[in-house]
């Protein structure tokens, strides 16, 4: 999830303008999150049916 559409609960702000220190930890913490932390679901979906239909094209020649 990106914190870009994310409203702190402590001051109502939205986390990546990094009004008080919730926001500024909560923004931090999701900016080390993984190198697929920002896709969104259909994009992981995308890329796992790519990667599926990738492994059957190759066993599907090794065969």
């Amino acid at each position: 999830m990106t914190y870009d559409r994310l409203v702190c609960a402590n001051c109502a702000a939205p986390v990546a303008q990094g009004r008080c220190p919730v926001c500024r930890a909560n923004r931090e913490r999701l900016q080390q999150e993984g190198p697929f932390a920002g896709l969104n679901p259909m994009a992981l979906i995308a890329l796992m049916v790519v990667l599926v239909a990738a492994l059957a094209l190759v066993a599907h020649q090794t065969v």
